[in-house]
């Protein structure tokens, strides 16, 4: 297999490394650079000062200074992340990643886009092949796209008045390394909400679920319970224990011991990776029945879809047939970063025979076409 060097952009308003864990970009720039680095191939980092992650150089683009004249202080495990691709902190990381990459970039190198249209403007100035390598956004500019999920790609080539494929989209999933999150065959008495505390994700279908079948919610996340401009008020519910967003190792135990997670989310899910998550915990998932979930949760094998609240409740009351065994081996064949590495080495080597005979060009060494092979649970 080809070599390849990329250029693999950070995040612009926080730095980017494994603790936090309240990020999904975060998280999936540090695991997609572990997967790259697997395979071989050069990377070189841009981000933001305290940034951890695996490459051949990081280069610092901006710094803890710049974050707090932009942003001030602000607690982000009870506050949503603050961003503007026009702010300062932005703006400092455009400029500076301009620069650096121009003073690196070599022919046939692939720059990487992880956040979209933000940055965009970087892409435009140094002028490399450019993929948006993890879409679960409407913000995308990039020619080359990688989904996260089915359902989101074909809900933006509908945005985008799309009627045709693109040959050089991709649809993988986003990826997890099963050591994060430890196995929990045996269950502590609570139902777990996990994530952004708004409306669309659900947080009050989950609390009257929790109420009307006797059991207790764990909260966790961004957000505040009493939010009149979501329309939340739910300080009060005895049936309620909130916690603010919490690092990597309890974020494991919380999501190991709980009965099941709840995600009703009331929007197209791109790819929701709690339910994920819980699953390699061994913990069963009870979700809306749209966007990911009919492709990450299967129906009463690791968890339940549901459409209407008679279906929540039955399922709560019925978590029980579903075995811990089943969701962890669903997520770990799946979802690990060994599994979905695979996918994104088959198509990085797709992409860079572009710079060959692209569509056309023969490839002698391929023994198999197993990269969109799924692997479902042992009866």
């Amino acid at each position: 297999m080809k070599q390849l060097r990329f250029h693999l952009l950070g995040l612009a308003h926080l730095a980017t490394h494994r603790k936090n864990s309240a990020c999904a970009y975060t998280q999936k720039v540090v695991k997609l650079a572990r997967m790259l680095k697997s395979y071989g191939h050069t990377i070189y980092f841009y981000g933001v000062e305290g940034s951890d992650v695996v490459a051949d150089e990081f280069i610092q683009v901006s710094t803890r200074e710049i974050l707090q004249k932009t942003y001030g202080d602000y607690d982000s495990s009870k506050e949503f992340f603050k961003h503007d691709p026009r702010d300062l902190a932005h703006r400092t990381f455009k400029q500076n990643a301009i620069r650096a990459i121009l003073e690196r970039k070599q022919d046939q190198d692939i720059l990487l886009c992880p956040m979209g249209n933000y940055q965009q403007p970087i892409a435009e100035a140094v002028n490399l092949l450019t993929v948006e390598p993890g879409i679960g956004y409407t913000g995308v500019f990039a020619a080359y796209r990688v989904f996260e999920s089915y359902a989101w790609m074909h809900y933006i080539y509908g945005l985008l008045k799309q009627d045709d494929g693109c040959w050089y989209d991709a649809v993988i999933p986003n990826y997890y390394d099963p050591h994060d999150f430890k196995f929990q065959p045996h269950k502590e008495d609570y139902l777990l909400y996990f994530g952004r505390i708004i409306w669309r994700k659900g947080v009050q279908v989950a609390s009257d679920v929790a109420k009307a079948t006797g059991n207790q919610l764990y909260i966790v996340g961004q957000g505040s319970l009493d939010n009149p401009g979501e329309g939340l008020f739910l300080g009060s519910e005895k049936h309620i224990k909130y916690f603010p967003a919490v690092g990597p190792e309890e974020r494991s135990e919380l999501l190991g011991k709980a009965k099941a997670v709840l995600m009703p989310t009331f929007y197209l899910e791109p790819f929701g990776g709690v339910n994920v998550e819980a699953q390699l915990c061994g913990t069963p998932v009870i979700t809306s029945d749209w966007g990911v979930f009919p492709e990450t949760v299967l129906h009463g094998i690791t968890g339940y879809r549901c459409r209407v609240f008679e279906e929540f409740c039955w399922a709560v009351k019925n978590i029980h047939r579903i075995r811990p065994e089943a969701c962890r081996e669903w997520a770990a064949e799946n979802y690990s970063l060994e599994r979905v590495g695979r996918m994104y080495e088959e198509y990085f080597q797709r992409i860079a025979r572009l710079f060959g005979r692209g569509w056309y060009e023969p490839n002698d060494e391929r023994r198999e076409l197993e990269w969109l092979c799924r692997y479902y649970p042992k009866a």
